[in-house]
């Protein structure tokens, strides 16, 4: 039964949503509860809009979903989808909400298979690359002006047309060999290792260009095997990979000397633009006749300075003449002054020599002898009082004077003193050193007196002797 008002109904009743607003609710649950994801199935109903937006169905055998790529995503795709194509998509899952039809988002798109194809391609560039096969080290600089390239390509490839192009518009003086091989199939790797070692046999060329166009990962995939890399890495003659598109990378690309985006850059890259030659030749050349010019000009400029200080030999002698005329009246003048003042010289030495007295000489020498005698007998007498001190002095100090108190000096065989009967063995001879005369003993017992004996030489010391320390002999 109702109990209550219509009115009251309404305010009870949950929001009611307008078809629009429930598509957007949609839509954000699913952009937030599913994130992008991969998922394989085929092709059919494929459209490319005017925009260049991507529609299709991915379909399996069970069931199907609508899908789009947009235009900024499309244009990275390395090949055109056709119906029927097995192809492995990563996308977001949305809701078009005029339709409320949900589709997938397709962010990039690639062949059904490549995933593994991929991951092989990364497993191998690791390993290589461990092996230092893409050290920088290890890569050669290209030769600037070189005078034969080589070509290793398939002879129908418009990869070919395009190197050829511009090899010929670049530089037209240089030659071009090409070593033709497969690139693409099974049989491509072995095809392309036995160009290469061609070429690196016949050393016919400067620089090799390994070249293809683009394609898919399983179309290049040739270029991604470990023999072929290894060919590339280990040619004598330096290698310049141009495979695919920009964005193309193969295994032979880090392995090359250089590797260039397309085959059309890889030619750009082995030769110089001649346009390009031709101007720094020209410049140079202005350069050269900007230099030859003024040092031509300096030239004459010391050629003008030199002719006007050049003058006839007859006015050089001339003035030498001149020259030797003053030198010769500058010396006579000098001799004459220098005459006149050792005359003037001589004169005040003579008014002012005269004998001297006998007498007063004969006692300034004698007092001057009298001086010298004094002054010799008080220095031999400082002299003797010094010596007296000093032997004082080493007469205190000296081992006779302590023999003479009494003291002995012991020594071993060797010359070594005896400080203690530590050490010593019966039967050892010794050395006994008095203050008049020696003694050689024989030890026949080393008493011990308690005592260690020992001030760091070990019981020996060539600079003491005391009575009683030898041993008992």
């Amino acid at each position: 039964m109702n109990t209550g008002s219509t009115s009251e109904n309404r305010g009870l009743a949950p929001e009611i949503l307008t078809v629009g607003q429930l598509n957007r609710m949609i839509a954000g649950l699913l952009q937030r509860s599913i994130a992008p994801l991969w998922v394989s199935g085929e092709l059919s109903n494929v459209t490319r809009a005017a925009s260049g937006h991507w529609y299709f169905t991915l379909k399996d055998a069970s069931a199907q979903v609508r899908a789009v790529m947009f235009r900024g995503r499309a244009q990275y795709v390395d090949f055109v989808p056709r119906d029927g194509d097995r192809v492995e998509v990563r996308a977001s899952v949305t809701l078009y909400e005029p339709r409320g039809d949900y589709q997938l988002a397709v962010e990039s798109m690639r062949r059904a298979g490549a995933g593994d194809l991929y991951q092989r391609y990364l497993r191998l560039k690791a390993q290589l690359q461990a092996q230092g096969l893409f050290d920088a080290q290890r890569k050669r600089p290209l030769p600037a002006l070189p005078r034969t390239i080589g070509v290793v390509t398939s002879p129908a490839a418009a990869a070919l047309r395009d190197v050829l192009t511009t090899l010929h518009r670049r530089a037209p003086a240089v030659a071009v060999i090409v070593y033709p091989t497969l690139v693409q199939g099974a049989d491509a790797p072995a095809a392309i290792v036995a160009a290469l070692a061609a070429a690196a046999r016949r050393r016919e060329c400067e620089v090799l260009l390994l070249v293809r166009g683009g394609g898919s990962i399983e179309d290049l995939w040739a270029f991604n095997d470990e023999a072929v890399a290894r060919a590339v890495a280990a040619s004598p003659i330096p290698v310049v990979s141009g495979v695919g598109h920009e964005t193309d990378f193969t295994i032979v690309d880090f392995a090359a000397d250089q590797r260039a985006p397309t085959p059309t850059a890889a030619a750009a890259l082995a030769v110089p633009d001649r346009r390009e030659l031709l101007r720094a030749a020209d410049a140079l050349g202005a350069r050269l006749a900007r230099a030859w010019t003024r040092r031509i000009e300096s030239l004459e400029q010391r050629l003008d300075t030199g002719a006007r200080l050049l003058r006839s030999p007859a006015a050089q002698w001339q003035q030498r003449s001149l020259r030797l005329q003053a030198l010769a009246q500058r010396a006579i003048a000098a001799g004459r002054h220098s005459l006149v003042q050792r005359t003037m010289h001589v004169d005040r030495l003579r008014a002012g020599l005269h004998r001297p007295r006998g007498e007063v000489a004969q006692h300034r020498l004698d007092g001057a002898a009298q001086g010298l005698q004094r002054a010799a007998q008080a220095l031999l007498a400082r002299r003797d009082e010094r010596l007296g001190r000093l032997a004082a002095s080493l007469a205190l100090v000296s081992p006779r004077a302590v023999l003479a108190r009494g003291y002995a000096i012991v020594q071993d065989r060797a010359g070594r003193v005896l400080r203690a009967s530590i050490g010593t063995v019966v039967g050892d001879p010794l050395s006994v050193t008095l203050a008049r005369g020696a003694l050689r003993v024989e030890v026949r017992e080393a008493v011990d007196d308690g005592s260690d004996g020992h001030d760091g030489n070990d019981g020996h010391d060539g600079n003491d002797a005391r009575p009683g320390a030898a041993p008992r002999v």
